[in-house]
């Protein structure tokens, strides 16, 4: 299904990194896990492909390639592993901001570097006491003269121990005018991280704390005007993150199916293939078109978004139904490995636990279907897809029928 969204050219981008997992990714894995420690070597030389520049243009030196490009990068990377997956979405979602709100200037001094390789960059909005009330946050950015002064912190923040620039949504006012977004250099003095802490999965990535202590910003920083933080926020987390965090469940969810039939296929009962039992061939079935729905619904979101097309509705479903067939999956692919999936020899567990990691960031699934409740009912606040279309439109609608001819898929 998927040959009528993408390319023969998306289709040697899907080779292309494939083969960079295989090589460069999936060796270091066992490491990453033993660990727990942050990938910076790795991270680097994955950037360094130039995909955290996927959507940058390329005036910018970019690939500008889009959002469908976008997701089949991260997918395949986060098939090999959710963490690297997680780590180029996170970038990625930090280069929003910059592409919707950036001035002229920001965007000449800091594409050209994201594209290279040679700057990650993030996005920080979360604080521990307000979780994903936006609105209830606390940090603070106070002017002074030509410069802003924060004190504060972040919390989960994507990346934030690779990051080199970190694009920090804080309070400036009261309500929801009260909030706006400077770019903050991780070597900027007042500014420090926390320590890293592993969690239950997602191993070589970080989503850390970020400390403002009198950290002192040039005002030529400010991205948009004051007043437009919330803007930068939620653009960013539909338009990008919310696409982003489907197609590292995508991933995760093509690793569970290839692992669970080659499992079926070469473990034998009964002096038979495991697959030849009709309770086994159910439940892999059942994977199958989760799978297969799951990718529909996944590249018809961000086919409709490089047209410019009205589809926030669609990045939100594409969202909760990858996020939810990715955890279900897993499951049932644990039962099928009975006990020999609860060890680390064998990598199903680590998709189970790396798939619960994509639930929160960009809205629970609950959010999701509260969202879609409003655009049911007629109640919804407008779409950040039809107010940016001209920022995300990859190519002409007429050139991308064009290019919609059917081709093969790696996937």
């Amino acid at each position: 299904m998927e040959r009528y969204f993408t390319s023969g050219w998306h289709e040697d981008l899907r080779g292309r990194v494939r083969e960079f997992a295989e090589r460069e990714v999936r060796p270091r894995i066992a490491e990453m896990e033993t660990s727990r420690s942050v990938a910076h070597e790795l991270s680097g030389l994955i950037a360094r492909q130039g995909w955290i520049g996927v959507t940058i243009g390329k005036e910018y030196g970019g690939l500008g390639a889009g959002h469908l490009a976008k997701t089949i990068i991260i997918e395949e990377l986060a098939r090999v592993s959710g963490a690297m997956g997680a780590m180029v979405q996170a970038s990625q979602l930090g280069v929003a901001k910059i592409i919707h709100f950036g001035s002229a200037l920001q965007k000449s001094t800091w594409l050209p570097r994201i594209a290279a390789g040679d700057c990650l960059p993030t996005i920080a909005v979360t604080e521990l006491e307000s979780g994903g009330h936006v609105l209830g946050m606390s940090t603070t950015a106070v002017r002074d003269g030509d410069d802003y002064i924060l004190n504060g912190h972040k919390v989960y923040v994507g990346n934030s121990h690779v990051g080199d620039l970190h694009g920090v949504v804080v309070r400036t006012g009261e309500g929801s005018k009260g909030l706006s977004a400077f770019l903050v250099e991780a070597d900027r003095p007042g500014f420090s991280l926390g320590e890293h802490q592993p969690a239950m999965g997602l191993h070589g990535f970080s989503f850390g704390k970020l400390i403002f202590d009198n950290c002192r910003v040039p005002a030529a920083n400010l991205l948009g005007a004051e007043g437009q933080g919330l803007a930068v926020a939620y653009s960013s987390s539909i338009l990008y993150g919310r696409p982003n965090l489907t197609a590292v469940s995508l991933g995760i969810h093509q690793a569970v199916f290839e692992e669970t039939t080659a499992l079926c296929i070469e473990r034998e009962r009964y002096g038979a293939p495991l697959g030849a039992l009709n309770s086994v061939k159910l439940k892999l079935g059942r994977i199958k078109s989760r799978l297969m729905t799951a990718r529909l619904a996944a590249y018809h979101a961000v086919h409709l978004l490089d047209q410019g097309l009205p589809c926030d509705a669609e990045l939100m479903n594409a969202k909760f139904l990858n996020h939810e067939s990715a955890v279900d999956s897993a499951r049932d692919a644990m039962e099928l490995h009975a006990a020999s999936g609860l060890f680390t020899d064998r990598p199903v567990e680590r998709y189970l636990r790396d798939a619960h990691h994509i639930y929160a960031p960009a809205g629970t699934s609950d959010v999701q279907l509260l969202r879609l409740g409003e655009i049911a009912l007629g109640n919804s606040k407008g779409q950040w897809s039809e107010r940016l279309s001209t920022l995300v439109r990859t190519v002409e609608p007429q050139r991308r029928e064009e290019q919609l001819e059917p081709a093969g898929s790696a996937g």
